[in-house]
């Protein structure tokens, strides 16, 4: 697939890195944990579709806030989940020989869940690896990151206000694209957004008002918002800006965020290591303790993460300092 034009930043300021991790590793250990194997991976898109429509089913037929409550909130994570099945096959982490058609539909069948672009955000994440670091060049800090550190604004990416802050990055940043990237996107987006209409349509003359809310509006709208803020809270805002080992927050997590993210929280480990394949990170965390251990390369609990962000009012991409008003404030303006 054609990308956009990046100066590839990442490249060069990870050159150190890169040299640690191939001495850190025997070569045999790396090839085992980039094995890719279909049978897990699809084994893994299989329960999670049928996550998805067991959580459909009880908020369609349950109406005991106690039952239909959690279930939605379950049916929220799990649609964030697929756009992580999504960097899957962006990374094509799947199968072990190239499948291009078939990949190409997975990209569009794991993308339609969250009601995102399959071409626009393998661009837009290709390029936040090779720009790691870089304020222009890497489009999620660039034009997602909030741009104003206080701490209404940054409860607005937990609510559907998160919906336009996104749509109108991802509008930024394809407009550099070359024009026939553009258009694909463009029919991609307004085919996925179609879709999405016509099934809230039917469950609306289906099942009512009530319907509607439980099984869509509430996971779509009001749960996806917060699993894609706390999930994205754990990758780039608390770092180092100084040392590349530490341009992503290490979370080891425990077993009930790994289901919850599918691995996901592990996302210094993938940028360690971009092409290992998600069943394979909690491993690769496992083995690289040693490595983070050497070089001060601290755990943060999902907990910690928002009680700095919100409670401390953390500025995005900077090192946590030992007390409040420390902070680097040059590229921000922090409200209070």
């Amino acid at each position: 697939m054609t990308t956009s034009t990046k100066a590839r930043s990442y490249y060069d300021a990870a050159d150190e890195l890169r040299r640690e991790l191939n001495e850190f590793f025997p070569k045999e250990e790396i090839r085992a944990l980039h094995d890719r194997k279909p049978i897990k991976h699809f084994a893994i898109v299989i329960r999670q579709f049928l996550l998805l429509f067991a959580c459909g089913w009880v908020c369609w037929h349950v109406s005991n806030p106690l039952i239909w409550i959690p279930v939605a909130l379950l049916e929220g994570f799990t649609i964030f989940n697929f756009t992580v099945l999504l960097h899957e096959q962006v990374h094509r982490a799947i199968f072990k020989a190239r499948r291009p058609r078939l990949m190409r539909f997975l990209g569009l069948l794991y993308a339609f869940p969250s009601g995102i672009s399959a071409t626009q955000f393998h661009v837009w994440h290709m390029d936040h690896h090779e720009n790691l670091g870089d304020e222009d060049d890497d489009p999620k800090r660039h034009y997602l990151s909030p741009k104003r550190v206080a701490r209404w604004y940054k409860l607005l990416y937990c609510t559907p206000v998160l919906f336009p802050i996104y749509f109108r990055a991802a509008r930024k940043e394809t407009a550099s694209y070359p024009q026939d990237l553009q258009k694909r996107i463009a029919v991609e987006r307004t085919v996925t957004i179609g879709l999405h209409l016509a099934i809230a349509v039917l469950l609306g003359i289906t099942g009512g008002w009530a319907v509607l809310a439980r099984t869509y509006l509430i996971p779509y709208f009001l749960v996806f918002p917060i699993a894609f803020t706390l999930n994205r809270l754990g990758q780039h805002y608390i770092i180092d800006p100084a040392d590349p080992r530490k341009w992503s927050s290490r979370v080891d997590g425990n077993w009930a965020w790994r289901f919850l993210f599918l691995n996901s929280n592990h996302h210094l480990e993938h940028h360690y290591f971009q092409s290992v394949p998600f069943y394979n990170l909690p491993k690769l965390n496992r083995m690289l303790r040693p490595y983070f251990e050497k070089h001060g390369v601290d755990n943060l609990g999902y907990g910690q993460i928002l009680w700095h962000w919100f409670v401390q009012n953390h500025v995005p991409h900077t090192r946590l300092e030992p007390a409040r008003g420390e902070l680097d404030l040059s590229r921000a303006r922090t409200t209070r």
